[in-house]
This record gives structure tokens, C-alpha cells and sequence, in this order.
């Protein structure tokens, strides 16, 4: 099952996706539910009711009808992992832990929809504003000190994302904080998909696109701490909540094709093969299986005083 947070005529709707471009909106199949899948997932958190509900049920609404926001518009948290490909620490020739995952945190406000423009930083602001493709986790069942041979009851489902990284300011301190954070910076989409549909994580490729040029491809089997290992350290903090978004971590960058050049070297890491996103370029964001995550990108429009 795939289901979708979407906007129509600027009101916030839930739904599942039937075919390849239509939608059972659950303010009709169950209207008794909430508008937002985070609210659904606190009372749902295997989406039976939601499963139940749409069985059966032609669409109500089309793509062309909508605009999609990102799965989860406003996690509880978002958990997002660097250096979690082996690749990936080869190519920045960056340390990490073998054996606790290195964590940071992305607001809501960072995030877009499947075909939401990204805003790249004005380059009075930042020249270096890269693609990252990754894989979300959301989380379902809640849950405080979770062993990893349990860590997949409490997934409600997966999908993908692009952590837009501003490099100059991901590198102004020891925390990657603000670099993370810019306004519509990544991207979230553009479904969730269930585990019975999506199955084990490390069986699937993810591949990143710029302007349909391939720019990373990994097999997810390459993560250094895979999703149950991921599941069951942030569990020893907090109790995981309904709708919390785990996004895994990126894989290296393939090289350059011939007659390609490198970007201008920008900050302490420089990465051969990572080229920027610019507006007027496109990303692409897919997970074999699972679906294609595709936004444009534009400038920042707010005035830089």
C-alpha cells in the first residue's frame, strides 16, 4: 500500500494511491480519521484501518488534481545519519564510529514535497548546495528500548528523500546544525510504502539523478549501521514516536563522466564526482521497488538584505 499527504485547493487530505495516477482520498473512505498521516499513524500505526477502509475503493482524486507535501508534513523528529555508506567515508576520507551512528536532527520547515521546487541558497549565501539521496524510515509503533530483532514491528512503512546539504554552513562548526536546515532545502516523498509491499531494506539500490545524469547508486546493503541497528540506538534515548522519520544516509558519489568538470572546491571536504544543484536543474530520488522522488530547483525568492 502506498499513501500520500497532499494538498487540494490549499486543504490537507490523506489518501491511497490506486494505479498510477489515482487516489482513494480517506476524507471519503474514513472520514473518521485525521487529516495528517502523522495523527493517523498515533491511533493507526500499522495502517490497518487505513488498509481496511481503501480495500476495494475506485479513486476519488487524480495526481493532477493535487499537490503532494512531504509524507510525515511535520514529524515529531527527524533523525538523519552522516557517513553511513562505507563508500561514502572512503571517498570524504572522514572517521566515524564503528560502532555508534553519527546522528543529527532536520526541522520540518527544511522540507518539500515530490515536485516542490527545492530553494537553492543565494550564492551571496552559499555556492555549494548538494544532493543527497536517501532512504526514509517512518516509524509506526512507538517504542523505548527496542531490540533489533524486533525493530521492524515498529516500521509503518518507507520512502525517499533528498537531504539537501548546504556545505559552507554544514562546516562553520562541530555540529552540522544550520548547513542541514535551510529553508526548503530537501525533499520528502513521494509516498510511504508498507513493509509487506516494500519488504528488507538492504535488498534494494538507491539511485540519485541530476538532471537525469546518475550521481550516486549504492545497494542499501552497503549501510554501515543498517535500519534495525538504527531503530535500536535511537530507542535507547527516547521513546520512538508514531511518525518519526529515520533518513539513513547518503552513498558516495559516482565519477565524473568524461569531459565533465569538478566543481570549485568549497569547504574542508571536497568529494570528486559531487556536483552541486543549481536552479533550474532537476533531482531525482529513487528506490528500486518503492518509487521516484523528483523536484526542481529554483533560487531562495526571499531577498538577500
Amino acid at each position: 500500500m502506498k499513501v500520500v499527504s497532499y494538498r487540494q485547493n490549499g486543504k490537507p487530505g490523506v489518501g491511497v494511491v490506486v494505479g498510477t495516477r489515482g487516489i482513494i482520498a480517506l476524507s471519503k473512505a474514513a472520514p473518521a480519521l485525521p487529516d495528517d498521516l502523522r495523527r493517523i499513524l498515533e491511533i493507526d500505526p500499522t495502517l490497518a484501518t487505513v488498509r481496511a477502509a481503501s480495500a476495494g475503493k475506485s479513486a476519488d482524486l487524480s495526481f493532477d488534481e493535487i499537490e503532494l507535501d512531504p509524507v510525515i508534513r511535520e514529524p515529531h523528529a527527524t533523525w538523519a545519519l552522516a557517513l553511513n555508506y562505507k563508500l561514502h567515508i572512503e571517498e570524504t576520507g572522514l572517521t566515524t564510529s564503528p560502532v555508534h551512528p553519527q546522528i543529527f536532527l532536520r526541522m520540518p520547515i527544511c522540507q518539500v514535497g515530490h515536485q516542490q521546487p527545492l530553494w537553492a541558497p543565494s550564492q551571496k549565501v552559499a555556492e555549494a548546495y548538494d544532493y543527497e539521496g536517501e532512504l526514509a524510515v517512518v516509524i509506526g509503533k512507538p517504542g523505548r528500548f527496542i531490540k533489533r530483532g524486533e525493530a521492524f514491528t515498529h516500521v509503518a512503512g518507507y520512502s525517499c528523500y533528498n537531504e539537501g546539504s548546504v556545505r559552507e554552513y554544514q562546516g562553520h562548526n562541530r555540529q552540522f546544525g544550520l548547513g542541514k536546515n535551510f529553508e526548503r532545502s530537501g525533499s520528502f516523498g513521494p509516498w510511504l510504502m508498507t513493509p509487506d509491499e516494500f519488504g528488507d531494506p538492504a535488498d534494494h539500490t538507491l539511485v540519485t539523478r541530476l538532471n537525469g545524469i546518475e550521481r550516486q547508486r549504492a545497494r542499501m546493503s552497503g549501510m554501515l549501521f543498517d535500519v534495525p541497528r538504527i531503530i535500536e540506538y535511537l530507542s535507547e534515548g527516547y521513546t520512538l514516536q508514531p511518525g518519526d522519520v529515520i533518513v539513513t544516509g547518503s552513498p558516495g558519489a559516482l565519477p565524473l563522466r568524461p569531459g565533465e568538470k569538478p566543481e570549485k572546491p568549497v569547504g574542508k571536504v571536497i568529494v570528486e564526482g559531487q556536483l552541486h544543484m543549481r536552479p533550474g536543474d532537476v533531482c531525482e530520488v529513487e528506490v528500486d521497488g518503492l518509487g521516484v522522488l523528483s523536484n526542481p530547483v529554483i533560487t531562495d525568492p526571499t531577498p538577500v538584505r
